[in-house]
């Protein structure tokens, strides 16, 4: 009994930890280390992120992202551990940032999708993936300083949506050349001793890192060195192979600078993926042939198979071999067409025709790869209930509509839903026998569907179960464009106001406040001025919990510390907006 009882109040005492504030004293670190980075200050960097490693509220969010928050958080590493209790959790806490050495990583093989092939895996120690998200914590705002602008693949505030945007910006008004690359094996081949002196960091966490990187792999009980490689799986290995790439696109602007509006080319880099776009074929083989001088230190080199040189709008002869015009990027196809007058894109604010539009769509191996997988769960649930199928589609549906949500895929989503309707079709026939109306209708009926905004939907052959659980179509996802991220901003620079209305309450804040931010577009409720840092904030009862208000979000405002202050017995008196 004693021993149950312990352990209830271990658990209630790591569920009490505050863990708004532990976020919020995080982050403010993070962002000195960001501030000390951006101004040159390297050496006042260095100390605070040693301050931020031997800080307790780091450890504890290190572990608590290791062991309940990442999605692979109960993948063994080669210990066999695959849970911490929170006894062991505390105690794993009080041990981080000792010096121990780093265990091997297990080698899993994961399927790519959409492909045949398997991609190897190197999975941590629970232990090591803490240590590894401590050293992140520090290194990461320090980086955040000095990345590219356009380089968009695992940072923070950023996703391919941003990289797809950026993209459009640059050939949206004019038809380009587009070197389409990707680099052999990225993750496998980085140049340990290259990468080790780039990091900028501290000598202690130099040390670390090089541990992780030298622990070698465990493939099916045999043990193997690693020479080279940071091995994806591990919580630090994205932000170590940005690291490594950082300069890509550096290197391109300062071989072709850009002379008052004209650029001559462009690198945008997602990942180990990127594209390179001029107007002139003889800038994109130059850039070709420097990106591959620039890699070789790296221990890098481009994949021949999936680099290419294409036209926008044109089909082009390259090497003896036709290209067809357009190229796909992060599972889209962007490419222009030639159109009349009437339907011609503008530029030169608006007065000029440039004679084409460029449309950005689901790449045909996207939709046959998800094709694939919604008929594969079909199948699979070929006798069971309506609801467990309805049930296994539409996250499916909704995740990748969602996705692409953001370009013209209005028309692939209406052929996505006919093509389901088919198989639903199949589905019925199998469990009923011949396809009348009357066997159909036991599974389609007549329905109205919220499809968001307000929105209604009537719907005569609604997949629908008799308890309301309908299937999502991808054409009830609404097309809303993405707006590209700044190129210089990171969410460690401070500002609230611009990051809470891009992500709200996904950032590493308190959630009600960057809800409160969201809620106000950024602005102070009393004064109506924006926040300029999350300092001045202050979160304001409208009607006080003295004068029975609740601590609820509707009772809930944002204002700046001076008005906080200076609010009058008239100003607590007015509870309209709450009652």
């Amino acid at each position: 009994m004693d021993k149950v009882e312990t352990s209830l109040k271990t658990t209630e005492t790591w569920n009490a930890i505050p863990w708004t504030k532990v976020q919020r004293k995080v982050f403010k670190l993070q962002k000195r280390i960001f501030q000390a980075a951006k101004s040159g200050q390297d050496a006042k960097a260095r100390r605070l992120q040693k301050l931020l490693t031997s800080s307790y509220y780091a450890r504890l969010l290190a572990v608590r992202r290791v062991t309940q928050d990442n999605q692979g958080k109960k993948t063994a590493g080669v210990d066999g551990v695959k849970s911490l209790k929170p006894k062991e959790r505390f105690e794993l806490v009080s041990n981080l940032g000792k010096q121990t050495k780093a265990k091997a990583l297990i080698r899993v093989w994961i399927p790519k999708p959409g492909r045949d092939e398997k991609r190897p895996i190197g999975i941590p120690t629970i232990r090591d993936r803490a240590e590894q998200a401590l050293v992140k914590q520090a290194l990461e705002p320090y980086w955040e300083a000095r990345f590219e602008g356009t380089s968009y693949g695992f940072r923070p505030g950023r996703c391919a949506h941003d990289a797809i945007g950026r993209i459009y910006a640059s050939i949206n008004q004019g038809s380009y050349y587009v070197l389409d690359a990707d680099i052999t094996k990225c993750f496998d081949k980085i140049n340990h001793d290259y990468l080790l002196s780039k990091l900028g960091c501290c000598s202690q966490h130099r040390r670390q890192i090089k541990q992780w990187l030298k622990a070698g792999v465990v493939d099916k009980g045999v043990f193997e060195d690693t020479s080279s490689g940071t091995p994806q799986g591990g919580v630090i290995s994205p932000l170590l192979a940005n690291i490594a790439l950082d300069g890509m696109a550096r290197l391109i602007e300062e071989l072709y600078p850009r002379k008052g509006r004209a650029v001559k080319a462009t690198l945008i880099r997602y990942a180990d993926d990127f594209v390179v776009i001029s107007p002139e074929i003889e800038i994109i083989n130059q850039c070709k042939t420097a990106l591959e001088n620039w890699l070789k230190p790296i221990g890098l080199e481009l994949k021949p198979e999936k680099t290419k040189i294409c036209h926008t709008l044109r089909a082009i002869e390259v090497n003896g071999q036709n290209v067809s015009p357009g190229f796909d990027f992060l599972g889209f196809t962007i490419r222009q067409f030639p159109v009349s007058k009437y339907k011609s894109g503008k530029t030169g604010g608006g007065r000029r025709l440039i004679g084409h539009k460029t449309h950005i769509k689901p790449s045909a191996k996207a939709v046959k790869a998800h094709r694939e997988v919604l008929k594969g769960v079909i199948k699979t649930h070929k006798t069971s209930p309506q609801a467990t199928l309805i049930s296994r589609l539409n996250p499916i549906i909704r995740g990748w509509s969602n996705y692409y949500s953001g370009v013209v895929s209005m028309e692939t989503f209406g052929q996505m839903d006919y093509n389901i309707w088919l198989q639903l079709r199949a589905w019925t026939v199998s469990r009923c026998g011949k396809a009348s109306f009357e066997n159909l209708s036991n599974y389609f009926h007549k329905g109205t569907v919220k499809i968001g905004n307000g929105r209604e939907r009537n719907e005569n052959w609604l997949f629908q179960t008799k308890d309301g659980l309908y299937l999502w179509k991808h054409t009830y996802t609404q097309i809303t464009r993405h707006k590209l991220v700044q190129p210089e901003a990171s969410p460690y620079d401070g500002n609230w106001s611009y990051w809470a209305t891009r992500r709200g309450a996904s950032l590493d804040v308190p959630t009600r406040v960057a809800k409160l931010l969201k809620k106000h577009s950024g602005r102070c409720k009393r004064c109506g001025q924006y926040f300029a840092s999350e300092d001045l904030m202050e979160v304001d009862h409208i009607q006080p919990l003295s004068m029975g208000g609740k601590d609820e979000y509707r009772n809930l405002q944002l204002l700046h510390r001076h008005c906080h202050d200076e609010k009058t017995a008239e100003d607590i008196q007015n509870v309209e907006s709450y009652q």
